[in-house]
């Protein structure tokens, strides 16, 4: 069965448009959602999760930073909201004992930094999010939906 999949891309010209994304985004998301954000460092994936930390309702005396040496930060939300950066992951077969699979089974939303580390991992459905550097502060963001759940969130973006 091939899931149905929709893309768009859309053009941020400040950090404080990515993070707005991002608080949309969050806003329009219910449980059981695994989100991949892709690209370079200092692309704006963290930005985006701050936004999406504000749309789950994540109280504001929390600051959303990345999980670079944690690997996962949780947040309590309207959804719980769990952070996950790969980046310094040599072998993704460690991640069993951090319990990320077991994260991205349940009902949170997970957010995941260098998802592309362990993309045949992943649940088939979901949203990957592509972050790409234009310029110092314009990004373009790709986002694809796969599976029924993201493209309604999707189309909501639109």
């Amino acid at each position: 069965m091939t899931l149905p999949k929709e893309s768009f891309d859309i053009v941020t010209h400040h950090p404080d448009q990515t993070r707005a994304l991002g608080r949309r985004f969050g806003e329009a998301l219910t449980g059981g959602m695994v989100l991949s954000l892709e690209g370079d460092l200092g692309c704006g994936k963290t930005v985006f999760v701050q936004g999406l930390a504000q749309g789950l309702c994540v109280p504001e005396t929390i600051y959303v930073t990345s999980p670079s040496y944690a690997l996962i930060h949780e947040y309590p939300a309207r959804v719980p909201l769990f952070h996950a950066d790969l980046y310094r992951i040599e072998n993704p077969a460690g991640l069993d004992d951090l319990g990320l699979f077991d994260i991205i089974s349940g009902e949170n939303v997970v957010a995941i930094e260098w998802a592309e580390k362990i993309r045949k991992a992943l649940p088939a459905e979901g949203m990957t999010i592509g972050f790409h550097i234009v310029t110092d502060f314009i990004r373009k963001i790709s986002m694809t939906a796969y599976g029924l759940q993201a493209l309604n969130v999707l189309r909501t973006l639109q």
